[in-house]
């Protein structure tokens, strides 16, 4: 059996019809191709060219031979090509998504990084409440979602992508915004524009006011953080919020606050358990764990 190798060697020879052209054509010493040669003809059994004035022309009873090492060379660069294509991303598509907390920067930041990196590469980004990610991945819809909570599923694996902390937005202008930074109490004291507290993602912020004894009474409840943006914009109140959903350089019309009591906010990638990942979900998965520790890193409102 003939190995790739000695069949390039040999397609080499055959086209450029020396064993020095061939070993151009490879960029390989010319003794080097004599010695595949000369060990491939010794394997078969038989003499594959015949040599006159240094030229090597195909034997007739190596013509069949010549016509299959031919078929293979094509199917082996068919298949060069093929791999090419994946690694650029080309003729399939990445399906994905993500929590609306992650979607408002990060999301759109690794997206663009990945881009970067597998130019031709389709992209379908879905926005999930948590509760639609089990279906979403177990039916494969996607190859995984970016969440703000830890779900409880055997069918699903996790992985931490950062830890971030809780922050106040309130309108620019607002008496608050003159100061460095502020408690839940000062926060709770004007009208609170919030989530669902039986939300998951509500669950986590509520937790921010109940830990701290205050009793969370909003005065405007919205399902997405940039309804909650525009609502502290026209001034009709303050929110608190993770700090991934304000991640932006810039958010005109809004002041950004660290809050002094210690929040934690954790966001993870989910995968079906029983699907391999891909190295486009590998790569998104390492562009969001990155793109979120430099924006913990820094924060535009420290």
């Amino acid at each position: 059996m003939l190995t790739l190798r000695q069949i390039e060697v040999i397609r080499a020879i055959m086209v450029a019809g020396t064993v020095n052209g061939a070993a151009k054509l490879l960029g390989v010493s010319a003794p080097g191709i004599s010695r595949v040669m000369k060990h491939a003809e010794a394997m078969l059994g038989i003499r594959l060219f015949s040599r006159r004035h240094g030229r090597f022309t195909p034997t007739p009873e190596a013509r069949d031979i010549f016509g299959q090492i031919n078929e293979v060379h094509r199917k082996v660069e068919d298949l060069g090509l093929a791999v090419d294509r994946l690694k650029r991303g080309d003729s399939r598509v990445f399906s994905f998504a993500t929590v609306p907390s992650i979607s408002q920067s990060i999301l759109p930041r690794s997206v663009n990084r990945m881009r970067g990196k597998f130019p031709d590469l389709k992209m379908r980004v879905d926005t999930l409440k948590i509760e639609e990610a089990v279906d979403y991945l177990l039916l494969k819809k996607g190859e995984l979602v970016a969440l703000s909570y830890k779900l409880d599923h055997p069918g699903l694996l996790f992985s931490e992508l950062a830890v971030g902390a809780l922050i106040a937005v309130v309108p620019e202008g607002h008496v608050l915004a003159e100061r460095s930074e502020v408690s839940m109490t000062d926060v709770a004291a004007y009208p609170l524009i919030g989530f669902d507290p039986l939300d998951p993602y509500g669950k986590v912020l509520a937790k921010a006011f109940v830990d701290n004894g205050i009793e969370l009474d909003l005065s405007v409840q919205v399902r997405y953080a940039h309804t909650a943006f525009g609502m502290v914009r026209q001034n009709l109140g303050v929110a608190v919020i993770d700090e991934f959903s304000a991640a932006e350089k810039a958010l005109p019309g809004i002041a950004r606050l660290p809050i002094v009591e210690p929040t934690s906010f954790t966001t993870y990638a989910a995968v079906n358990a029983e699907v391999p990942e891909t190295i486009f979900a590998k790569e998104m998965i390492r562009l969001l764990r990155d793109e979120m520790h430099q924006a913990v890193a820094s924060r535009p409102w420290e």
